[in-house]
Protein backbone atom coordinates (compact mmCIF):
# COMPACT_ATOMS: atom_id res chain seq x y z
CA UNK A 1 0.00 0.00 0.00
CA UNK A 2 1.72 3.18 -1.11
CA UNK A 3 0.76 6.78 -1.66
CA UNK A 4 1.55 8.45 -5.00
CA UNK A 5 4.59 10.56 -4.32
CA UNK A 6 4.52 14.28 -4.89
CA UNK A 7 7.71 16.12 -5.70
CA UNK A 8 9.60 16.77 -2.49
CA UNK A 9 9.46 20.30 -1.18
CA UNK A 10 12.56 22.44 -1.37
CA UNK A 11 15.03 21.71 1.41
CA UNK A 12 17.06 24.64 2.70
CA UNK A 13 19.85 23.16 4.83
CA UNK A 14 20.68 26.61 6.21
CA UNK A 15 17.31 26.84 8.02
CA UNK A 16 17.07 24.69 11.17
CA UNK A 17 14.16 22.25 11.21
CA UNK A 18 12.56 21.12 14.46
CA UNK A 19 12.35 17.50 13.22
CA UNK A 20 16.07 17.43 12.52
CA UNK A 21 16.89 19.18 15.80
CA UNK A 22 14.83 16.54 17.62
CA UNK A 23 16.72 13.87 15.70
CA UNK A 24 19.95 15.43 16.97
CA UNK A 25 18.70 15.41 20.57
CA UNK A 26 17.99 11.69 20.22
CA UNK A 27 21.47 11.00 18.87
CA UNK A 28 20.47 10.67 15.22
CA UNK A 29 22.54 11.67 12.21
CA UNK A 30 19.85 12.96 9.85
CA UNK A 31 20.59 16.63 10.44
CA UNK A 32 22.54 19.52 8.98
CA UNK A 33 25.09 21.88 10.56
CA UNK A 34 22.39 24.55 10.97
CA UNK A 35 20.22 22.07 12.89
CA UNK A 36 23.09 21.05 15.14
CA UNK A 37 24.09 24.65 15.79
CA UNK A 38 20.53 25.63 16.79
CA UNK A 39 20.14 22.47 18.88
CA UNK A 40 23.41 23.10 20.70
CA UNK A 41 22.24 26.61 21.57
CA UNK A 42 19.03 25.15 23.00
CA UNK A 43 21.02 22.57 24.94
CA UNK A 44 23.32 25.27 26.34
CA UNK A 45 20.48 27.61 27.34
CA UNK A 46 18.47 24.80 28.88
CA UNK A 47 21.47 23.53 30.83
CA UNK A 48 21.87 26.97 32.35
CA UNK A 49 18.38 26.54 33.75
CA UNK A 50 19.15 23.03 35.00
CA UNK A 51 17.35 21.17 32.20
CA UNK A 52 18.65 18.37 30.00
CA UNK A 53 16.88 18.61 26.64
CA UNK A 54 18.31 15.30 25.44
CA UNK A 55 16.80 13.51 28.43
CA UNK A 56 13.51 15.34 27.91
CA UNK A 57 13.43 14.16 24.28
CA UNK A 58 14.18 10.58 25.35
CA UNK A 59 11.49 10.72 28.03
CA UNK A 60 9.01 11.89 25.41
CA UNK A 61 9.97 9.05 23.10
CA UNK A 62 9.54 6.53 25.89
CA UNK A 63 6.08 7.96 26.61
CA UNK A 64 5.13 7.39 22.97
CA UNK A 65 6.22 3.76 23.23
CA UNK A 66 4.26 3.10 26.43
CA UNK A 67 1.16 4.89 25.12
CA UNK A 68 1.13 2.94 21.85
CA UNK A 69 1.61 -0.32 23.77
CA UNK A 70 -1.30 0.51 26.07
CA UNK A 71 -3.62 1.44 23.23
CA UNK A 72 -2.66 -1.62 21.17
CA UNK A 73 -3.33 -3.88 24.14
CA UNK A 74 -6.72 -2.20 24.47
CA UNK A 75 -7.57 -3.55 21.02
CA UNK A 76 -6.84 -0.63 18.70
CA UNK A 77 -5.58 -1.84 15.33
CA UNK A 78 -5.19 1.49 13.49
CA UNK A 79 -2.79 4.37 14.20
CA UNK A 80 -2.35 7.86 12.78
CA UNK A 81 0.89 9.57 13.86
CA UNK A 82 0.83 13.29 13.00
CA UNK A 83 4.11 15.16 12.76
CA UNK A 84 5.98 11.89 13.01
CA UNK A 85 9.47 13.32 12.57
CA UNK A 86 12.51 11.41 11.40
CA UNK A 87 12.58 7.61 11.88
CA UNK A 88 14.33 6.43 15.02
CA UNK A 89 14.17 3.34 17.23
CA UNK A 90 10.77 2.04 18.32
CA UNK A 91 8.69 3.87 15.75
CA UNK A 92 4.92 3.60 16.12
CA UNK A 93 4.54 0.77 13.61
CA UNK A 94 7.32 -1.25 15.24
CA UNK A 95 5.77 -0.89 18.69
CA UNK A 96 2.23 -1.59 17.47
CA UNK A 97 3.24 -4.60 15.39
CA UNK A 98 4.83 -6.28 18.39
CA UNK A 99 1.34 -6.47 19.88
CA UNK A 100 -0.93 -6.36 16.81
CA UNK A 101 1.08 -7.78 13.89
CA UNK A 102 -1.38 -6.58 11.25
CA UNK A 103 -2.00 -3.11 12.68
CA UNK A 104 -2.44 -0.36 10.09
CA UNK A 105 -0.22 2.68 10.67
CA UNK A 106 -0.27 6.00 8.83
CA UNK A 107 2.47 8.53 9.42
CA UNK A 108 1.90 12.15 8.46
CA UNK A 109 4.48 14.90 8.04
CA UNK A 110 5.26 17.75 5.64
CA UNK A 111 9.03 17.90 6.11
CA UNK A 112 10.55 16.71 2.80
CA UNK A 113 13.49 14.97 4.51
CA UNK A 114 11.12 13.12 6.84
CA UNK A 115 9.05 12.00 3.84
CA UNK A 116 12.10 10.73 1.93
CA UNK A 117 13.51 8.78 4.88
CA UNK A 118 10.17 7.31 5.92
CA UNK A 119 9.27 6.20 2.40
CA UNK A 120 12.60 4.41 2.12
CA UNK A 121 12.10 2.75 5.51
CA UNK A 122 8.56 1.65 4.73
CA UNK A 123 9.03 0.59 1.10
CA UNK A 124 8.43 -3.09 1.88
CA UNK A 125 5.82 -2.64 4.62
CA UNK A 126 2.30 -3.14 3.29
CA UNK A 127 0.62 -2.18 6.58
CA UNK A 128 2.37 1.16 7.05
CA UNK A 129 2.47 4.29 4.87
CA UNK A 130 3.46 7.92 5.16
CA UNK A 131 1.38 10.76 3.74
CA UNK A 132 2.36 14.34 3.00
CA UNK A 133 0.08 16.06 5.49
CA UNK A 134 0.01 19.37 7.34
CA UNK A 135 -1.64 19.60 10.75
CA UNK A 136 -2.58 23.20 9.93
CA UNK A 137 -5.05 21.55 7.51
CA UNK A 138 -6.52 18.77 9.65
CA UNK A 139 -9.47 18.03 7.33
CA UNK A 140 -7.14 17.55 4.37
CA UNK A 141 -4.85 15.41 6.47
CA UNK A 142 -7.73 13.23 7.65
CA UNK A 143 -9.03 12.86 4.10
CA UNK A 144 -5.63 11.57 3.01
CA UNK A 145 -5.40 9.24 6.00
CA UNK A 146 -8.90 7.90 5.29
CA UNK A 147 -7.55 6.34 2.09
CA UNK A 148 -5.64 3.91 4.34
CA UNK A 149 -7.61 3.81 7.61
CA UNK A 150 -11.23 2.93 8.41
CA UNK A 151 -12.52 5.70 10.66
CA UNK A 152 -15.72 3.77 11.35
CA UNK A 153 -13.47 1.59 13.55
CA UNK A 154 -11.23 2.72 16.46
CA UNK A 155 -8.15 4.72 15.51
CA UNK A 156 -5.39 6.00 17.78
CA UNK A 157 -4.36 9.54 16.78
CA UNK A 158 -0.96 10.71 18.00
CA UNK A 159 0.09 14.35 18.27
CA UNK A 160 3.31 13.88 20.23
CA UNK A 161 5.47 16.97 20.84
CA UNK A 162 3.57 18.74 18.08
CA UNK A 163 1.20 21.48 19.25
CA UNK A 164 3.79 23.58 21.07
CA UNK A 165 5.06 24.48 17.59
CA UNK A 166 1.68 26.14 16.91
CA UNK A 167 1.39 29.67 18.27
CA UNK A 168 -2.36 30.22 18.27
CA UNK A 169 -4.38 28.71 21.12
CA UNK A 170 -7.59 28.95 19.09
CA UNK A 171 -6.00 27.24 16.11
CA UNK A 172 -4.74 24.33 18.20
CA UNK A 173 -8.15 23.94 19.84
CA UNK A 174 -9.72 23.88 16.38
CA UNK A 175 -7.24 21.30 15.10
CA UNK A 176 -7.94 19.04 18.07
CA UNK A 177 -11.70 19.33 17.48
CA UNK A 178 -11.24 18.47 13.79
CA UNK A 179 -9.06 15.46 14.60
CA UNK A 180 -11.55 14.15 17.16
CA UNK A 181 -14.66 14.64 15.01
CA UNK A 182 -14.39 11.46 12.88
CA UNK A 183 -13.19 9.18 15.68
CA UNK A 184 -15.36 6.18 16.48
CA UNK A 185 -15.97 4.99 20.06
CA UNK A 186 -12.92 3.16 21.34
CA UNK A 187 -10.56 5.50 19.50
CA UNK A 188 -7.76 7.18 21.44
CA UNK A 189 -6.02 10.55 21.36
CA UNK A 190 -2.37 10.59 22.45
CA UNK A 191 -0.81 13.99 23.12
CA UNK A 192 2.38 15.31 24.64
CA UNK A 193 3.01 19.03 24.94
CA UNK A 194 5.66 21.36 26.35
CA UNK A 195 4.29 23.14 29.41
CA UNK A 196 4.95 25.52 32.26
CA UNK A 197 3.43 25.52 35.71
CA UNK A 198 0.33 27.68 36.03
CA UNK A 199 1.29 31.17 37.12
CA UNK A 200 4.86 30.87 35.89
CA UNK A 201 5.62 33.14 32.96
CA UNK A 202 6.26 31.54 29.60
CA UNK A 203 9.07 34.00 28.99
CA UNK A 204 10.77 32.90 32.22
CA UNK A 205 10.76 29.26 31.11
CA UNK A 206 11.88 29.93 27.54
CA UNK A 207 15.21 31.39 28.65
CA UNK A 208 15.80 32.95 25.24
CA UNK A 209 14.86 29.85 23.22
CA UNK A 210 11.99 31.70 21.53
CA UNK A 211 14.39 33.58 19.26
CA UNK A 212 16.06 30.35 18.16
CA UNK A 213 12.78 28.63 17.30
CA UNK A 214 11.60 31.73 15.44
CA UNK A 215 14.40 31.07 12.97
CA UNK A 216 13.43 27.42 12.43
CA UNK A 217 10.95 25.91 9.98
CA UNK A 218 8.39 25.98 12.80
CA UNK A 219 8.82 29.66 13.54
CA UNK A 220 7.44 29.36 17.06
CA UNK A 221 7.70 27.56 20.40
CA UNK A 222 4.58 28.12 22.49
CA UNK A 223 4.50 26.60 25.98
CA UNK A 224 1.09 26.15 27.61
CA UNK A 225 0.02 25.33 31.15
CA UNK A 226 -1.55 22.04 32.19
CA UNK A 227 -5.08 23.48 32.33
CA UNK A 228 -4.89 24.45 28.66
CA UNK A 229 -3.46 21.08 27.57
CA UNK A 230 -6.12 19.27 29.60
CA UNK A 231 -8.89 20.93 27.56
CA UNK A 232 -7.76 18.91 24.54
CA UNK A 233 -9.14 15.84 26.32
CA UNK A 234 -12.51 17.35 27.32
CA UNK A 235 -15.26 14.78 26.76
CA UNK A 236 -12.78 11.90 26.56
CA UNK A 237 -12.05 9.25 29.16
CA UNK A 238 -8.56 10.21 30.32
CA UNK A 239 -6.63 7.01 30.96
CA UNK A 240 -4.83 6.65 34.28
CA UNK A 241 -2.68 8.29 35.53
CA UNK A 242 -4.19 11.26 33.69
CA UNK A 243 -2.24 14.19 32.29
CA UNK A 244 1.21 13.98 33.87
CA UNK A 245 4.87 14.63 33.01
CA UNK A 246 5.74 12.19 30.24
CA UNK A 247 8.34 10.36 32.30
CA UNK A 248 5.66 9.47 34.87
CA UNK A 249 3.01 8.09 32.50
CA UNK A 250 2.65 4.37 33.30
CA UNK A 251 6.37 4.07 33.88
CA UNK A 252 7.34 1.04 35.98
CA UNK A 253 10.79 2.54 36.43
CA UNK A 254 10.16 6.26 37.00
CA UNK A 255 13.10 8.60 36.91
CA UNK A 256 13.85 12.25 37.46
CA UNK A 257 14.49 14.34 34.35
CA UNK A 258 16.60 17.36 35.31
CA UNK A 259 14.81 20.64 34.75
CA UNK A 260 11.32 19.15 34.56
CA UNK A 261 10.28 19.96 38.13
CA UNK A 262 8.30 23.05 37.04
CA UNK A 263 7.87 22.36 33.35
CA UNK A 264 8.90 20.09 30.52
CA UNK A 265 6.50 17.82 28.65
CA UNK A 266 3.05 16.65 29.72
CA UNK A 267 1.55 13.49 28.29
CA UNK A 268 -1.92 12.03 28.28
CA UNK A 269 -4.11 9.47 26.51
CA UNK A 270 -7.85 9.98 26.10
CA UNK A 271 -10.39 7.37 24.97
CA UNK A 272 -13.49 8.21 22.94
CA UNK A 273 -16.45 6.80 24.94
Amino acid sequence: MTEPERPAGKIDPTVPAVARMYDYYLGGKDNFPADREAAEKILEMSAQGGADVREIARANRSFLVRAVEAVARAGVRQFLDIGTGLPTQDNVHQVAHRIVPDAKVVYSDNDPIVLVHARALLADNSDTVIIDGDAHDPKGLLAAAAQHLDFSQPVAVLAVALFHYFGGDDEVAGIVRALREPLAPGSHLIISHAYVEKGQSTRERKDGTEDIYRRTTSGVLHLRDADMVRTYFDGLELLEPGLVPVQNWRNDDPFIVPGMEKGGLLGGVGRVP
